[in-house]
């Protein structure tokens, strides 16, 4: 069967029927804006990824994050039930792992899910900062008893020897990736969400 992936028109139409919040669906545009930037970098290494969806599951990671502030429940796994129920089940296995991936280093080279995850990693509401600010504005904001911060410690460990992994595919450094990000782009985009 034929991947389904919807256009980027498409993605912004479903986070307004699903109500997401102004400021999710600003993070996930900018998220999407550097998955596709690190897409494009790796292409230029030989590594070439499905960039269509790259763009969707990016667009779409946060979908049930404000539903799931409000109840508890894990957002990724929502998330991904939601796409994978409106047929889309490959963008619906990126959205699972974006928190957390099922396996580090499992392939020889970086795939989608890696690229998605990592672009969540590194933008902070709307802007795109260090992997470092990032998870220190993660620990104050979800680290609520200690094992929760326990848990939250392991997976930054873990996110940033992806990061490294990541790079060593790349021609530039991490610390160049913000000044990438065009936020003209970021600009043209919101502007686009918000006629739809």
């Amino acid at each position: 069967m034929e991947m389904r992936i919807p256009d980027k028109i498409e993605c912004l139409k479903i986070l307004r029927r699903e109500n997401v919040p102004p400021h999710i669906v600003a993070h996930s545009i900018k998220v999407s804006l550097v998955a596709l930037l690190i897409t494009r970098l790796l292409k230029e290494n030989g590594i070439t990824l499905c960039e269509n969806l790259i763009e969707a599951a990016s667009l779409l990671h946060d979908i049930s994050k404000a539903r799931c502030l409000k109840t508890g429940e894990n957002h990724a796994i929502i998330g991904a039930n939601l796409i994978s129920d409106m047929g889309f089940p490959e963008i619906g296995n990126i959205v699972r792992q974006h928190v957390r991936l099922d396996e580090y280093f499992a392939n020889e080279f970086p795939g989608e899910v890696e690229v998605v995850n990592y672009a969540d990693k590194v933008v902070k509401h709307d802007k795109v900062v260090s992997m470092e600010e990032r998870m220190k504005d993660i620990l104050e904001r979800y680290a609520i008893n200690e094992e929760i911060r326990e848990r939250i410690e392991k997976h930054i460990e873990k996110s940033k020897e992806l990061e490294k992994w990541l790079f060593s595919f790349l021609s530039i450094s991490p610390e160049l990736i913000p000044s990438l990000v065009k936020e003209e782009d970021f600009t043209r985009l919101m502007e686009l969400y918000e006629t739809l």
